[in-house]
């Protein structure tokens, strides 16, 4: 039996090495072994970017070329844009009418995100009602699997109350969507806090070779090792973090016990970490070059993933209107 899978990235910035170890890496996997719809979530970047959309369609094309540079197969999976599907803001509408107030103001990262972004203001419903938007996005498609991390699990559970509500309140439509968890380092930035666009610490999948080189000159060490005699600690090194992602195992053992003994300077350290990512990166590169200079084939892409869309969720809105009996 297939089985469904649905999961959306949002268009807030380009896309770094965080989502792309963290999600696009595991969609490739599940694109092969499941029916898999994957959205540029534009609708989502306005809850937190509502004031600047300048960037928005700029930063949804760039996305989608990543996931296609990435491998996200558009043979295997459905690719589309969420704005294009009017039935999400339709959905998410009816939901927002019968989901309590209190189920939204528990959500843990709602006070969270207030606190980390304090130069937007956030008291907007947009921002507080995104995780009925969001279960709209999931129940739309009836997904069977949401791939998420763990500090995803409570969208996900507040996704089933919803469908378990609606379903008791009408008749039941929507099952109840389970998580896959995806398991991934902690991928950091150049200044050794977790990579985040609202951070201004990523490296891009779009850069290029130079700016690769360049912003990882900038990055922080083992802050114990101020003079190039000094000898270091990997461990708590995030240069080395990246080793472990993109190196060999011969060079991250050469590596960490060059940098125990101070044989090897960060400087040193971090061109060899350079070179396996631009090795690993290469191919990337060259397959986004090719989606640039035709963007036709991205239209064509989402054009016809849209459509697939389009039908599946027309059908679940149809059920929907029938369960609530309106027109």
């Amino acid at each position: 039996m297939t089985t469904r899978v649905l999961s959306g990235m949002q268009p807030s910035g380009l896309m770094h090495l965080g989502n792309l170890l963290g999600a696009v890496e595991n969609w490739k996997t599940l694109q092969t072994q499941h029916e898999c719809f994957f959205f540029v979530a534009d609708w989502h970047a306005l809850s937190t970017n509502y004031a600047d959309t300048s960037r928005l369609k700029e930063f949804t094309q760039e996305l989608l070329i990543d996931w296609l540079a990435a491998g996200i197969d558009p043979n295997r999976a459905t690719i589309f844009i969420q704005s294009s599907v009017p039935e999400h803001a339709i959905l998410h509408l009816l939901l927002s009418m019968i989901i309590p107030i209190p189920w939204l103001e528990r959500n843990p990262t709602y006070k969270e995100k207030q606190e980390e972004i304090r130069e937007r203001d956030l008291s907007t419903y947009g921002f507080l009602g995104y995780p009925v938007l969001q279960s709209a996005d999931i129940l739309l498609y009836k997904a069977d699997f949401v791939p998420v991390g763990k500090d995803q699990l409570p969208h996900l559970e507040l996704t089933r109350e919803l469908a378990r509500r609606f379903n008791s309140l009408y008749t039941p439509v929507f099952p109840e969507p389970k998580e896959h968890l995806t398991q991934f380092p902690k991928v950091l930035g150049t200044d050794g806090r977790k990579m985040s666009k609202s951070y201004g610490n990523t490296i891009n999948v779009s850069d290029t070779e130079p700016e690769v080189r360049q912003k990882l000159k900038t990055m922080v060490t083992d802050p114990a090792r101020i003079r190039r005699t000094d000898k270091g600690n990997p461990d708590v090194c995030p240069v080395y973090d990246f080793h472990k992602i993109f190196s060999s195992e011969n060079v991250r053992k050469q590596v960490d016990t060059d940098c125990r003994t101070a044989t090897i300077g960060c400087i040193d350290c971090k061109r060899q970490v350079a070179d396996a990512m631009v090795e690993r990166f290469s191919p990337m590169w060259e397959r986004r070059a090719t989606l640039t200079a035709h963007p036709d084939q991205t239209k064509e892409i989402v054009e016809s993933g849209r459509q697939r869309a389009s039908t599946m969720a027309s059908k679940t809105m149809t059920e929907v209107k029938d369960a609530m009996k309106i027109l």
